[in-house]
């Protein structure tokens, strides 16, 4: 058994959607193909990752680093011990050979897009969705089939930006989201908080709204804006301040007696601790939002994971970022809190696939086996031509 080829394609997220720093419009992802010796009906079987959302593709960084450290492997190194599928933690150590120690950057993103087409191509040897490979591979209690979603939109459009959030929300509550966050912070407070009100109208109650600064504020700047807020009780106050600012972080919390998350820039194990160290983060209270899409895969994820635990907090407090099939399958195979999705936004890679069911704001994935993007209609033909 072995991987015989793998190959990557730069795919264009659409939309032209902004949040308080940035606009989407010109954002990239990597789609990683890992292509097996083993054959299912004729056909090699392969699996796919990607490196999350929000971010830029890795190709350079594949093609130039990456890639050619894997080739000078013997394959057998990258099998596991049961022989039966491939060693997705192996496959990471051996994609950093000969980097240093911190600057977690963009590499992050490119490990992790192999990594995790290691684990769809693990299930799909098994037969089986992700989430179940994930919960007997990590020794994960059976937790049902479903977990907790929230719809993430609420973006800054050019124009009739309040009435187009208004739509939108209408438009998940009718798909059968009930939980849902908007952004904040890419105008002035006098403009975001008639957003809020009219997101809280349809919502029906603050603890079904979370709001997103993405970064935006200095200290002063979220301090007013939490003030502002929490008369509102909303579900969370969402990286009020630069991500590495766990100063600023640790201050918002002891005045803000709110719920706030972060975590989504955070890309390694060691970065994540320092949150936890220092960044006042309450225990069975506020929320962490690391992406194994963004940190080297969910071999790195769940270091993470066990030092949250050593630390006194509980996967339940994990809701990751991302709002795709990946990270579905993630949160429901390791336990988590809950789970993100972007009903409309960052096509192809955004997004559940229809087979998917939502009842009650908790979504089911399909029974495909690995995570399942082959059922995701607008990415299914960018796949074909990756490994045709």
């Amino acid at each position: 058994m072995k991987i015989v080829d793998i190959r990557e394609v730069t795919i264009n997220l659409n939309g032209g959607v902004s949040n308080a720093i940035i606009n989407f419009h010109k954002h990239t992802v990597s789609l990683v193909a890992l292509i097996s010796d083993q054959f299912s009906n004729g056909k090699p079987i392969v699996g796919f990752g990607f490196n999350s959302i929000g971010r830029f593709a890795q190709g350079g960084i594949l093609r130039e680093r990456i890639l050619p450290r894997l080739a000078e492997i013997a394959p057998e190194k990258l099998v596991n011990s049961s022989g039966c599928g491939f060693n997705p933690g192996a496959l990471a150590q051996i994609a950093m050979k000969n980097e240093k120690p911190g600057g977690h950057g963009d590499r992050a993103g490119a490990v992790a897009a192999l990594e995790l087409a290691a684990w769809d191509l693990n299930a799909k040897l098994l037969g089986e969705p992700a989430y179940k490979t994930l919960r007997r591979h990590f020794d994960v209690a059976e937790s049902g089939v479903s977990i907790p979603v929230y719809a993430a939109g609420g973006y800054y459009y050019p124009k009739d930006s309040t009435k187009r959030l208004n739509d939108e929300l209408r438009r998940y509550q009718e798909l059968g989201y009930r939980l849902f966050k908007i952004k904040v912070g890419g105008g002035e407070l006098r403009e975001d908080i008639p957003r809020i009100e009219a997101a809280l109208t349809i919502a029906g109650c603050g603890d079904k709204i979370a709001v997103d600064a993405n970064g935006r504020f200095e200290l002063q700047q979220a301090l007013t804006m939490a003030a502002a807020i929490e008369p509102y009780k909303l579900r969370w106050f969402e990286e009020p301040g630069d991500p590495l600012d766990f100063d600023l972080n640790r201050i918002l919390i002891e005045s803000y007696s709110g719920c706030v998350a972060t975590g989504e820039n955070l890309f390694s194990l060691m970065d994540s601790k320092n949150l936890m160290r220092f960044g006042g983060m309450r225990l069975g209270k506020d929320i962490f939002q690391m992406d194994p899409g963004l940190g080297y895969g969910v071999t790195e994820y769940h270091r993470i994971l066990k030092a949250l635990e050593e630390f006194g907090f509980q996967r339940k407090q994990c809701y990751p970022h991302g709002g795709h099939l990946i990270n579905l399958h993630l949160a429901l195979g390791l336990g988590l809190g809950g789970c993100e999705a972007y009903p409309e936004v960052f096509q192809p890679i955004g997004g559940y696939s229809a087979q998917c069911s939502l009842v009650d704001g908790k979504i089911s994935p399909s029974d495909a086996p690995g995570f399942g993007l082959e059922q995701k209609q607008e990415l299914y033909p960018l796949m074909c031509e990756l490994v045709n």
